[in-house]
């Protein structure tokens, strides 16, 4: 493995944390190994790792970007992430309102909705 790719692992861990990174490990398969390496060391080691802006910035924007291009399914997993990363609801709530302006209201009611579910689950330890 290279150095990227340790340093995405540490960086998706971090952010993710280790339940949801072993899980995800635990179903790669031949089939899909290089795509888990693909994302580990591009979207983790590269972009999460690069300390330009906050991990709590990254969340906003990743949540956002999510919403504002239909990518629906990712969000709960992005806003459980929010746990590590610093974002609270009210940060989510805004990136939420700006794809709601920028992108459209039903992609943000969408996103809200999970968001809120999500969130509840949080609160009930879940």
């Amino acid at each position: 493995m290279t150095n990227r790719f340790d340093e995405g692992m540490r960086t998706r861990r971090a952010v993710l944390g280790d339940a949801h990174v072993d899980a995800a490990e635990a179903a790669k398969t031949d089939f899909d190994a290089p795509f888990q390496t693909l994302i580990t060391e591009g979207a983790w080691g590269t972009l999460w790792s690069d300390d330009t802006i906050s991990r709590r910035e990254r969340s906003m924007l990743t949540l956002a970007l999510l919403a504002a291009t239909g990518n629906f399914e990712e969000i709960p997993m992005h806003v459980r992430a929010t746990a590590h990363t610093g974002a609270s609801p009210e940060d989510i709530m805004q990136a939420f309102m700006h794809v709601a302006i920028y992108a459209g209201v039903p992609k943000a009611n969408h996103a809200i909705k999970l968001a809120k579910a999500t969130l509840a689950q949080m609160e009930e330890g879940q």
